[in-house]
C-alpha cells in the first residue's frame, strides 16, 4: 500500500521525531522515500539581502542533510528535495507528482496556555492532500515504534471503511491487533439539555446500530489482519465522539490511531471533521488521517 512515502521536515523537534517514525513505516513496508523541504516565499520576499536569501536555502539543505543521515544510520536511502514556495501546497502537489502512498508531518505541542495547537502547515496540507498524511504528535515516544494496538474510529461511512483498510495494512506489517470502535455520543443524540433524560430503548438502539457497524467492519478486515477487536462505547461528555475516543486510546494502550477525514466542500478542500481536529490536538499518539476514499 505504502510503496513511496513523503516526510516533510522543517527542521525542528517535531519534524524530526516525525521522520523517524515514517522511516520506520518505510523499513516495514520496504518504502522508497523522499525527504522534503519547503523555504517559504514569504519568507524570501522578506529576505534584506542576497546573503540572507542564501542562508534560507542553505538551511533548508542543512535540514535535508540530517535527515538523509537519519536514513543512512538505519541502512536506508532516500531522495532530498529543496523546494520553495506555500509549505502545504508544494508536499501536496510533490507527494501527489511522486504517486506516494504516504506524507509523514510532525504536529506542533504546547501553547503557553496548555492548549494544544495543530500547526498551520499541517492543518492546511490536511485539508489540500489526497494522499493519506501520518502526523506525529510531539510527545509520541521516540523509540523504536510498536504499533501493537491499533484504533480504527468507525461511523459507518465508506471513508472509516477505508481507513480500516489503512490500518489493516499496518497491522499486518506490525503484527497489530485492530481495535474497531464506534461511540455513542449521547449530547448530540438527546441535545445538550436532555443527553441525561434519554431514553434506555433509545440508547440500545444506538448501542445496536454501533454494534452493527463494528460488527460489519469486523467482518471485512478480520481475515486480512493478525487480530481484531470491537468496542462500542458512550460519552455525554461535550466534547462527544473525540472524548471517547481520547478515553478509549488512554484505556486500551493505543499506540495508533487510523481514521479518515469528513470529506470535500463545494470548493473541492479536504474538510477537516471536528472529531478529527480535536483528536490531532489532543492526543499523545500518532494519527493516520485518511483524506478520501479509494
Amino acid at each position: 500500500m505504502y510503496d513511496r512515502i513523503v516526510i516533510a521536515v522543517d527542521g525542528s523537534e517535531e519534524a524530526n521525531r516525525a521522520a523517524k517514525r515514517g522511516l520506520e513505516v518505510a523499513r516495514v513496508f520496504d518504502a522508497a522515500v523522499d525527504v522534503v523541504h519547503v523555504v517559504e516565499r514569504k519568507r524570501l520576499r522578506l529576505a534584506r539581502s542576497a546573503d540572507e536569501t542564501t542562508r534560507l536555502r542553505e538551511r533548508g539543505e542543512s535540514v535535508l542533510k540530517r535527515t538523509a543521515a537519519l536514513a543512512s544510520d538505519s541502512n536506508r536511502s532516500v531522495t532530498t528535495e529543496l523546494m520553495e514556495g506555500t509549505p502545504s501546497v508544494r508536499i501536496a502537489e510533490y507527494a501527489a507528482d511522486r504517486d506516494a502512498g504516504l506524507i509523514v508531518v510532525g504536529r506542533q505541542g504546547l501553547t503557553g496556555f496548555g492548549k494544544r495547537l495543530l500547526g498551520g502547515v499541517t492543518e492546511r496540507l490536511l485539508r489540500r492532500s489526497d494522499v493519506p498524511v501520518f502526523v506525529v504528535p510531539k510527545d509520541a515516544p521516540d523509540a523504536t515504534a510498536d504499533y501493537s494496538d491499533l484504533l480504527v474510529p468507525t461511523d459507518g461511512s465508506e471513508l472509516a471503511a477505508d481507513a480500516a483498510r489503512h490500518g489493516a495494512a499496518i497491522a499486518r506489517g506490525y503484527d497489530s491487533t485492530v481495535h474497531l470502535l464506534n461511540v455513542v455520543d449521547l449530547q448530540a443524540a438527546g441535545g445538550a439539555f436532555n443527553a441525561g433524560g434519554l431514553e434506555r430503548e433509545f440508547v440500545d438502539r444506538l448501542e445496536a446500530s454501533g454494534d452493527r457497524i463494528v460488527e460489519g467492519l469486523a467482518t471485512e478486515i478480520e481475515d486480512d489482519v493478525p487480530a481484531v477487536t470491537t468496542a462500542v462505547v458512550r460519552t455525554s461528555s461535550f466534547d462527544g465522539v473525540a472524548a471517547g475516543i481520547r478515553d478509549y486510546v488512554d484505556d486500551a494502550d493505543i499506540d495508533l490511531v487510523v481514521m479518515g477525514a469528513r470529506g470535500r466542500s463545494n470548493l473541492g478542500r479536504q474538510v477537516l471533521g471536528s472529531v478529527t481536529t480535536s483528536l490531532l490536538r489532543t492526543v499523545d499518539v500518532p494519527v493516520l488521517i485518511v483524506t478520501r476514499s479509494s
